[in-house]
């Protein structure tokens, strides 16, 4: 190779590289619905293929019925859900003086019965001060979901439109030889299938049984808090905890120690083993990931990807292990 082409293809390498590290930036507020989109691709793939390669129906009728279903069963669901929460919300007063007062109240509660005086005045107003900037973070919150629902819709319909050139595509690319590219594409397909269905499955399951429990033990707000408890359980180990520990704590410094310890007993009785009982039959049923790859994934992938990082923060890990896998099997063990 001479060193006008040398300069050529490296040159041509740079500017791969840094276009693609800016377009990357600049797409970050739109990653959730880039990535939406590649979820449901891959959940309605199979779909797609039926019903342009055996009953050779027109592919843009077929993208559309296929968004169209994608709408019903996923989009207005969730946005029901999210508008749901929001009402709930709404009939909270979140006045800063009022506010202080209740947790005054819970602070006095505990100096009564410990001897500690967890909070005073001085650091509530602090705490306080920072409600606008929730507030504003949360209204941010629901904005950027409206516009990446309507990324996700508009990527996903051209998707569905060049879905066979665009796997081509990214199967030529791929740096691994066929039989790797085919695990690869496998994994990725296995994984974010069994999260995308295992994930909202579980979170349901779990609130129901939660709402149960908040309903018999007089929680205040229990559909509200139910509400909560479903995607507390995004968080592995530790998630469901998050919502019942606090109202339990609540119930019993508030001097009602009979539901407090009901709360908790059932909670670690049923709450707690219901939920490891459903992840172990769902990790069985869909995909056999270890626990350890769906709890960090998840942490790395909600910081990486928000909402969406419950299916590609476990995935990330996945591809990790299966390419340093690759290498070594290719590279390491054959050197010897």
């Amino acid at each position: 190779m001479s060193l006008k082409e040398q300069y050529w293809r490296f040159s041509l390498i740079a500017i791969i590289i840094v276009l693609g590290v800016i377009l990357f930036v600049e797409f970050i507020p739109f990653l959730g619905g880039i990535l939406g989109a590649s979820t449901i691709y891959i959940l309605v793939r199979k779909q797609m293929l039926y019903l342009t390669e055996k009953k050779h129906l027109n592919r843009s009728f077929v993208a559309f019925l296929l968004l169209l279903e994608a709408v019903l069963c996923f989009l207005i669901p969730l946005s029901l859900a999210v508008w749901l929460f929001v009402s709930k919300l709404q009939n909270f007063n979140l006045d800063p003086t009022q506010l202080v007062k209740s947790i005054e109240h819970v602070a006095s509660l505990i100096e009564q019965r410990t001897g500690y005086d967890v909070l005073d005045t001085s650091n509530l107003m602090s705490a306080v001060s920072i409600l606008p900037k929730i507030g504003q973070t949360v209204m941010g919150s629901i904005s950027g979901f409206a516009i990446n629902v309507a990324v996700l819709v508009l990527i996903l319909y051209f998707m569905l439109i060049g879905g066979a050139k665009m796997e081509k595509y990214v199967y030529s690319i791929l740096p691994f030889s066929d039989e790797n590219k085919k695990n690869v594409l496998s994994e990725i397909n296995m994984i974010v299938t069994s999260n995308a269905i295992g994930i909202p499955l579980l979170a349901i399951i779990q609130g129901v049984i939660a709402l149960i429990g908040y309903w018999i033990f007089n929680v205040p707000s229990p559909f509200l808090f139910g509400f909560l408890t479903c995607f507390a359980t995004i968080i592995p180990v530790v998630g469901t905890a998050l919502v019942w520990f606090p109202l339990a704590l609540y119930m019993a410094l508030t001097g009602d120690w009979v539901n407090a310890l009901g709360l908790t007993a059932y909670a670690l009785i049923v709450v707690t083993n219901v939920d490891n009982l459903i992840r172990f039959v769902l990790q069985k049923k869909m995909a056999d990931t270890h626990p350890l790859i769906t709890i960090f994934g998840v942490i790395i992938g909600l910081s990486l990807f928000g909402f969406m990082g419950i299916i590609f923060g476990p995935l990330l890990i996945s591809i990790f292990i299966l390419c340093f896998n690759i290498f070594k099997e290719k590279y390491l063990e054959n050197a010897g």
